[in-house]
């Protein structure tokens, strides 16, 4: 019958989890496992002594011959006897104690009833067979269920606990996760970087503390970086200084140098760590499933051993040595009544004690678990003193199933929630991803991306990189750095050997600088570029840059996130001469007036927002360029005519329809170049005259349909553009402009020209390209100086062989069809060619 029994190991099954689990096993879980064990062990041995050794002995009881010996004895003592032989009042110590002395009066019975008559039965010489049927007879009929099957209830609550106390191990919805979270966590903690982390925190501590007894102190550092700026405010300097930080301090984001550097695929495995805890966190981090299954796995293990310790210990005083058996067999044995004993009663008897003792203290357990799942926030995991500890205070605090599978592993070992911490801050990734960039980036790739640009300059331009390679600062001969799109910027102490770099462009990258590094760049750098996204982009130290000359920033101030920001202070932008802003500006921003008395050149690009405010022009005496782009200006501003040192003007892409302003012309002696094209301009006052000083005048895509005399009484007039308008006429008069370099008419509604316009024999650019015109005038050739001219889209039928006296025209700057220019004689298309080739030859 024990083949038939099932090993302990097969039982045990039920309990077995992944050995990588036990992180997610607390002491009370792991000490209920053993007691479960133990509860099964105890099970399994009371079926193996029940199965070999449980039986019921039985002896009848003579009770019809006491009767009938009663008549011719003492009925009192007959009656004493039978009372004897059937009390069951403390059945054990009877047994016990009392047995011989039964045994005895029992033997001196028999002789006495050996003179007497037979006693009445079926002499059938089968007293082992009858016996054997009576034991097994009243073994169901007498004994209680509890103690024929108590080792299989054992059995059953041990195997019912088991399976509650690991079920969430096994439940789809939750095994998953923690099969997930299990591996993961494993990963992270072994990995190489979680180590490199650690070791980096543990010396930059010793170096803070090696800080603290040398005495150095930051305050003396920010003393020495602001003792250079006489008359600067303290107060707003220091607040401005937020994103510069000490070149001494030891920087979280930075890699120690003195720490093993991680090889490439320790690296990618890294990040693809970062990766799958990111994963992991979004994907379990919004509900709390684990943590209710687990809670409802705890109070249905509690109600479990309540109502098993309640029914099992009621059993504990029905366990009985002696049991009186009545049959209705008399016809076989001749008796009815028998003297029960069952052999396996003492056993069961302890061993029910002793699964009593085990589920109470399994009990104490559960309530134990039960109390910590509910006393505490256990859907809210805080890393504060992970923070404290390490050198990553970026590390979030989580919640819901996310939180509850780390309180699980601090109840294990708190160092794998450290360890696992390290894969939650952006500061560590971002560490990563620096060492991994180095590794990619060396001086010979670099190099390769040097270009030389319009202004045979050195430049550099990197785009979409996590960070700024340290081998940019190896460049030294580097003049224009552009920086695009790129999250991770910081400009170390190794700035400074980029002794020639003078221009910075940094297109929505938040940089942050050593200040060591900062110093440098305050002193040599002269041009600065910025584009951001969201002003907290903008570098605080952009604006203590004393030696800066142009700064242009690119943004959006009137966006949602932006409302209501202004930009920083500029008092410290003592050298500033051109300050670009293409920024939304609802009006100008008031710190503009910090560098208004040395500013030189502004421009505003408004992207179609009305701008408002410009009365701040006014303390701008020395703005010699003022450009206002897009600002949806209806009108010429009056504070522009107290600029009285204002060359150029540019009011290009506004909503201007009229300008009477123009007349206040007169009090801008220097305006050289005013440009209103791109507007809704559909007539010029004869007031424009007030313009004498004028050079450059455009008026292109505007709505021009005549052009008044005046115009032509510019005596220093040398540029004119008035393309892309309705021109239907050129006046005569425009002969008067003896000066003119450059007259631009294309696309307007010309059918001829005024032979006075040929009497402009300065001109050099003359375009007339898509008009009405039938003929071009042989005075043509007297434009001798003439190297640009162009024809393309009229209606011209032959060119004029008086072309050929324009020698400086080039067959490149000649725009004309085809068919047209073939109507020309070949010596002049020789000419022209010639002069185009020897052109090149000289270009070469």
């Amino acid at each position: 019958m024990l083949d038939l029994m099932f090993s302990v190991t097969e039982f045990a099954s039920l309990n077995d989890v992944h050995p990588t689990y036990r992180i997610l096993k607390p002491w009370w879980d792991v000490f209920m496992d053993y007691l479960s064990l133990v509860m099964l062990m105890l099970a399994l041995f009371a079926m193996t002594m029940q199965i070999t050794k449980d039986q019921l002995a039985c002896l009848p009881i003579m009770e019809e011959f006491q009767e009938s010996t009663e008549n011719h004895s003492n009925p009192k003592q007959g009656a004493q006897q039978v009372a004897s032989a059937m009390d069951t009042k403390n059945p054990l110590e009877r047994a016990g104690g009392n047995f011989h002395a039964q045994y005895d009066d029992s033997q001196r019975e028999r002789e006495k009833c050996s003179n007497q008559p037979q006693a009445p039965g079926i002499n059938t010489n089968l007293d082992f067979q009858q016996y054997v049927f009576i034991n097994q007879m009243c073994y169901h009929l007498v004994l209680p269920w509890y103690s024929k099957f108590f080792p299989y209830l054992i059995l059953i609550n041990t195997v019912i606990l088991m399976v509650s106390s690991n079920f969430w191990f096994k439940f789809p919805k939750t095994s998953s996760k923690i099969e997930h979270f299990v591996s993961i966590l494993c990963r992270c903690f072994e990995s190489p970087w979680t180590t490199k982390a650690v070791s980096e925190t543990a010396c930059e501590e010793s170096e803070k503390n090696k800080q603290r007894l040398s005495g150095t102190s930051s305050a003396q550092q920010n003393a020495s970086l602001e003792g250079a700026d006489e008359g600067t405010n303290s107060t707003s300097t220091s607040t401005m200084l937020e994103g510069v930080v000490s070149a001494d301090k030891p920087i979280a984001e930075a890699p120690t140098a003195s720490m093993p550097i991680l090889d490439k695929k320790d690296g990618e495995q890294a990040k693809a760590l970062f990766e799958k805890v990111r994963k992991f966190r979004a994907h379990v981090e919004d509900n709390d499933f684990i943590y209710r299954f687990y809670a409802a796995q705890t109070i249905f293990k509690t109600v479990t051993f309540i109502s098993m310790l309640s029914y099992t210990s009621s059993f504990l005083v029905k366990i009985n040595f002696i049991h009186t058996c009545e049959t209705n067999v008399t016809a076989l044995v001749g008796y009815e009544r028998f003297f029960c004993t069952h052999n396996m009663a003492f056993m069961l008897d302890k061993m029910l004690i002793c699964y009593i003792a085990l589920m109470i203290m399994y009990g104490m357990v559960c309530l134990y678990s039960l109390f910590w799942v509910f006393r505490g926030p256990l859907k809210e995991y805080s890393f504060e003193k992970v923070r404290e500890e390490s050198s990553f205070s970026d590390i979030p605090d989580v919640k819901n199933d996310f939180a509850f599978l780390l309180h699980m592993v601090d109840q294990y070992d708190q160092l794998y929630s450290k360890r696992f911490g390290v894969f939650l801050s952006e500061v560590s990734e971002n560490k990563l991803r620096e060492i991994s960039l180095n590794h990619e980036w060396n001086f010979k790739k670099a190099r390769k991306c040097v270009t030389r640009n319009a202004q045979d300059q050195q430049e550099l331009h990197l785009k979409n990189l996590f960070g700024l390679p340290n081998v940019v600062f190896d460049l030294t001969d580097l003049e224009v750095l552009k920086l695009e799109k790129i999250p991770e910027v910081r400009f170390t102490a190794n700035v400074s050997q980029m002794t020639s770099l003078r221009e910075l462009h940094l297109y929505e990258c938040p940089a942050k600088v050593e200040q060591t590094g900062f110093a440098f760049l305050r002193d040599h750098l002269h041009s600065l570029h910025i584009s951001f996204t969201d002003v907290a982009e903008i570098p605080t130290w952009v604006f203590l840059l004393r030696n800066l000359r142009q700064l242009h920033i690119i943004g959006n101030l009137s966006s949602e996130n932006n409302r209501m920001v202004g930009l920083e202070s500029m008092r410290d932008l003592r050298h500033l001469k051109t300050l670009c802003l293409k920024c939304n500006l609802p009006k100008l921003p008031t710190n503009i007036t910090d560098v208004s008395q040395h500013l030189v050149k502004l421009m505003v690009y408004n992207d179609g927002t009305k701008l408002f405010g410009l009365n701040t022009l006014k303390k701008m005496t020395n703005l010699i360029d003022l450009e206002l782009h897009n600002c949806e200006l209806e009108k010429i501003p009056h504070a522009i005519f107290s600029l009285l040192n204002l060359q150029e003007l540019d009011l290009k892409s506004n909503n201007i329809r009229t300008i009477e302003e123009i007349v206040s012309l007169q009090h801008l002696k220097r305006l050289t170049c005013l440009k209103l094209w791109h507007n809704k301009i559909t007539a010029i006052p004869s007031s424009i005259v007030q313009g004498k000083s004028l050079e450059a005048l455009h008026l292109s895509h505007n709505k021009l349909q005549s052009l008044p005399p005046a115009l032509f009484k510019l005596p220093k007039l040398q540029y004119l553009d008035l393309a892309y308008n309705l021109i239907q006429v050129l006046p005569p008069d425009v002969g008067l402009l003896l000066d003119l370099l450059q007259l631009d008419i294309t696309s307007n509604k010309l059918e001829t020209l005024p032979k006075n316009l040929f009497k402009c024999t300065k001109m050099r650019v003359l375009c007339l390209g898509h008009n009405d015109l039938r003929e071009l005038s042989e005075a043509v050739g007297e434009l001798v100086l003439l190297n640009h001219l162009e024809l393309k889209g009229n209606s011209l039928e032959k060119l004029p062989a008086q072309l050929g006296n324009c020698r400086r025209l080039e067959r490149s700057e000649f725009l004309v069809e085809d068919h047209l220019y073939m109507t020309l004689p070949v010596e002049v298309r020789e000419s022209i060619s010639r002069e185009s080739n020897t052109a090149s030859t000289s270009v070469l």
